[in-house]
């Protein structure tokens, strides 16, 4: 079933052009960086984009951190949202569960489905926005990249961090994919799954900003999806991509065992 579902996700054209769109803002951001030779201050515009003039090799960094906030969630919803919702709208999920296959089962392979997807969107942002950012913006000249804290890293600690990176941002994803799949048991409408994932979503952006809501902040989904930035200091912090994980952890237990007890029990007439 596994196999199955991994087979239509690679043969499926919106599955590959939804990442081509996600590749595509990244591109051409470091177009417009390269003509005009203008970065945003420090502090500024999306996370590490000030720091990728001449040093391409950040760009992978600088390209997730472009969509991370809205279009890569917008697209793992979708893909949640659809998985179950998607086979009840159009009629195939009863039949689907007419042959040999548990329900426990069929839901596995979509959520095995779903990561694959997670994994191989951030990858693509990844892989394009290092050929990107060496192509357009060039690298430092040198062996040693520079840290936000000012030392320098080896090509093979680049590596290792950027590797975390795609990790702790994939996970991240998971996350909010496991509140569309949740969801997307719980309708037959995917865009309803999925407009439920991003409304979560925006619910916990808003929530983190208010110091009224300073009691739960750290237990929001969205609270701790910038803190693979820490990978590029030296030191690096441990402590905020260790509680993300484990926040993200909680959303995914929870979320997945609800969808797992809705829709094992759930009347399925579609």
């Amino acid at each position: 079933m596994i196999r199955v579902e991994l087979r239509k996700l690679v043969s499926r054209p919106r599955t590959w052009v939804s990442i081509a769109l996600l590749c595509l803002l990244p591109v051409v951001v470091a177009v417009f960086l390269s003509v005009t030779g203008i970065a945003p201050r420090p502090g500024q515009g999306p996370t590490l984009l000030a720091a990728v003039l001449g040093n391409g090799a950040l760009y992978p960094a600088a390209a997730l951190g472009i969509v991370l906030p809205f279009f890569l969630p917008i697209a793992v919803a979708v893909q949640a949202g659809e998985a179950v919702a998607g086979e009840a709208s159009t009629g195939t999920l009863r039949y689907l569960l007419v042959r040999p296959v548990g329900r426990t089962r069929l839901l596995a392979a979509k959520l095995v489905s779903v990561v694959a997807y997670t994994l191989l969107a951030v990858v693509a942002v990844a892989v394009v926005g290092y050929v990107t950012g060496i192509t357009l913006l060039g690298s430092s000249g040198q062996l040693t990249t520079t840290t936000l804290s000012g030392t320098a890293l080896t090509p093979t600690d680049l590596a290792w961090r950027t590797g975390v990176m795609v990790l702790s941002i994939g996970w991240s994803m998971v996350g909010l994919a496991a509140i569309s799949l949740f969801l997307s048991t719980l309708t037959d409408s995917s865009l309803g799954a999925a407009l439920g994932g991003l409304a979560a979503l925006v619910s916990s952006t808003v929530l983190v900003t208010l110091d009224a809501a300073g009691s739960v902040r750290d237990y929001l989904p969205t609270r701790y999806w910038l803190a693979w930035v820490d990978l590029f200091r030296d030191p690096i912090p441990w402590h905020d991509l260790q509680a993300g994980a484990l926040v993200q952890a909680g959303y995914v237990l929870v979320f997945l065992g609800a969808a797992w007890a809705n829709f094992t029990t759930r009347d399925v007439t579609s």
